[in-house]
């Protein structure tokens, strides 16, 4: 099925196979969810005689997790790459047809994250012939991360398991992990964290030629909107500021109301994107946000459950984990280092278990969701040589 070892020809295979997450909305037409790359995953590791597991979670999808046994005496690590990427509606190249112009890949997914994926695999790769001589590694493939992160909050599961009801491939943790998404080859130790939910107005109906017979519930989240805004605004001007992450920040980024432009609406809804700084929790956040709006806004409303909890990445106990990474990729180019990010991974999931975790991949966040989405090709190569050196040193 591989012809090439190279990660630029197993990334191309991986790009040709839709894996869409529809983010919540009703999936239309083909090319949603990961079971296609699920099952291009299983078929890879029997090809290349690598024990391997499928964990199904819901209907087209599931994990899919593999094993390289290698010195018991070495630390096993875990590498994970999600295998799920944002839809490919307003893309101006083709999704699919992994161009390649000018040392690029595009292509939905090239970024975030196959590209990952075709390192780590080019990696299993280069281990085989080694006979062992070389750290153990646990190859995980995870399911929606974009939205609820239900692959990583499996694998979790599984990973705090008591001895005799693990899988045969996850006997023991890992000692580390590094979950992969695009840091431009740069180790990202620490990493804002997502809340969201919705708000929601409600009105009462009436015909447009005499609204005053009626409730607007837009008028009503106007109020909310503009409240929101003002407390937006404070978050960033003060407060917590993490040293590598900045502060911390809200954003309104959706409105839905009304059912007919001559119908006065009866309800409408936002969606409320929060980020978190390491240390804050979600639902101290979500509650000073209905605080503040009690306090300041004079319309009533209601939180609805919420939608996504992704908690920040801790800069604790991952320093080693780095140090190891950053020397490893001396030999490609300089000037690697230690960062934070104001985005988020399921990387938190993992270092819950208190296994030290760090983020780390080819390819810019700059890159990833965009509408002409592409990875620089020396990236995945560099990966490889990365990963190769930071599981064979002694």
């Amino acid at each position: 099925m591989i012809a090439s070892k190279t990660p630029l020809s197993i990334l191309k295979q991986l790009i040709a196979i839709p894996s869409q997450n529809p983010m919540g909305h009703e999936p239309v037409g083909d090319g949603w969810y990961e079971a296609g790359v699920s099952r291009w995953l299983c078929e890879f590791f029997k090809e290349h005689s690598l024990p391997y597991e499928y964990h199904e979670i819901e209907s087209q999808r599931g994990n899919v997790v593999a094993r390289i046994d290698g010195d018991p005496n070495r630390p096993t690590v875990l590498l994970d790459a999600h295998q799920d990427t944002v839809p490919v509606a307003g893309m101006i190249v083709d999704p699919y047809d992994a161009i390649e112009k000018e040392g690029r890949l595009y292509g939905r997914g090239t970024c975030d994250v196959k590209g990952s994926m075709a390192a780590m695999l080019a990696t299993a790769l280069r281990l085989i012939p080694l006979n062992g001589n070389h750290a153990p590694v646990i190859l995980s493939f995870t399911c929606d991360e974009e939205r609820t992160q239900i692959g990583a909050a499996e694998l979790a599961r599984r990973l705090a398991l008591p001895a005799g009801q693990r899988s045969a491939l996850l006997p023991e943790n890992p000692q580390f992990a590094i979950v992969c998404e695009p840091t431009d080859l740069n180790v990202v130790v620490a990493h804002k964290g997502t809340v969201r939910w919705k708000i929601r107005t409600s009105g009462a109906a009436a015909h447009s030629s005499n609204p005053a017979l009626g409730v607007n519930a837009i008028y009503k989240m106007a109020k909310i909107v503009s409240c929101l805004e003002t407390y937006a605004a404070e978050l960033q001007s003060g407060g917590i500021v993490h040293p590598l992450c900045g502060g911390r920040t809200l954003s309104v980024g959706t409105i839905h109301g009304g059912a007919s432009v001559n119908i006065v609406p009866e309800q409408c809804t936002i969606e409320i994107d929060r980020r978190l700084v390491p240390g804050e929790v979600a639902e101290e956040a979500i509650a000073a946000v209905d605080q503040y709006l009690r306090e300041n806004c004079d319309v009533d409303f209601e939180f609805l459950p919420t939608d996504t909890i992704s908690n920040p990445l801790l800069d604790r106990d991952n320093a080693a984990l780095c140090q190891q990474l950053i020397e490893a990729a001396e030999p490609t180019r300089a000037n690697r280092q230690a960062i934070g990010v104001p985005f988020g991974t399921h990387a938190p999931r993992i270092a819950a278990l208190e296994i030290p975790t760090v983020v780390f991949g080819p390819g810019s966040i700059a890159q990833a969701h965009t509408k002409d989405e592409w990875i620089e090709i020396q990236q995945l190569d560099e990966a490889v040589e990365i990963f190769v050196r930071l599981l064979t040193a002694k």
